[in-house]
């Protein structure tokens, strides 16, 4: 299978450093660190645990708090299948973000402006820089899950590893041109890992997606205004 661009310039601690098993999985294009078995099950030297980040996270379970940080949402609600995955893997969710965590400028760019890019290399769960919802049938969000984002390149500037919570390497999406679907989402190339702390996923408290969410309620942004 032909590799992107994208995968070419990659930092050579993504190709020779460590050795990587590469698969594709979830839509995504994953390399991922071998791991032993009890890889994450202990604590981390000054990373916080699951119960922690749940516990710093737990005001936001009122996305007005979000908003008042600063989360702001694209208000699009992903699911596996627009992705081109099985509906049975289930969704991701909502997601409200803050852009100066990423690296992102204040405002979205302009459709048709390229694949989105940041210098965001913020890790610290204690802080996430995104939160993921799942929309309610009366309108409200429900708080699900917590995610943080890093770009590789801003990323491996100052770190030759990749990032890892509690042993686990974040899955890195990177788009394969020979595939018909975007494996990053739009997105340069990036780490994302999520934390499904407010939500039981049958696929894993770190897989993308998660069978028991729905975006079903989800309302979509309307159309923009016309130019007066």
């Amino acid at each position: 299978m032909a590799r992107s661009q994208a995968h070419k310039s990659l930092p050579p601690a993504l190709n020779g450093e460590m050795t990587m098993n590469r698969f594709q999985g979830f839509g995504f294009l994953f390399l991922v660190a071998p791991l032993s078995l009890n890889a994450g099950c202990q604590k981390a030297q000054g990373e916080p645990t699951l119960d922690e980040v749940r516990s710093i996270a737990e005001k936001y379970r009122d996305v007005n708090v979000a908003k008042a940080e600063g989360y702001t949402t694209d208000n699009k609600c992903v699911t596996a299948e627009m992705l081109g995955q099985p509906a049975a893997l289930g969704t991701m969710g909502l997601h409200y973000v803050r852009r100066d965590m990423l690296g992102l400028p204040p405002k979205p760019s302009p459709p048709g402006s390229g694949r989105v890019r940041g210098t965001g290399t913020h890790s610290d769960f204690r802080q996430p820089a995104m939160l993921v919802y799942e929309p309610q049938a009366d309108g409200s969000m429900q708080l699900v899950a917590v995610e943080n984002l890093v770009f590789a390149a801003a990323w491996h500037q100052a770190n030759k590893q990749a990032p890892t919570f509690h042993g686990r390497t974040w899955p890195l999406l990177s788009d394969d041109p020979a595939t018909k679907v975007d494996e990053a989402h739009g997105w340069e190339p990036h780490y994302e890992q999520h934390l499904w702390v407010f939500r039981d996923n049958p696929n894993g408290a770190y897989s993308p997606f998660n069978p028991a969410v729905t975006c079903q309620y989800n309302k979509q942004p309307g159309p923009a205004p016309h130019a007066m």
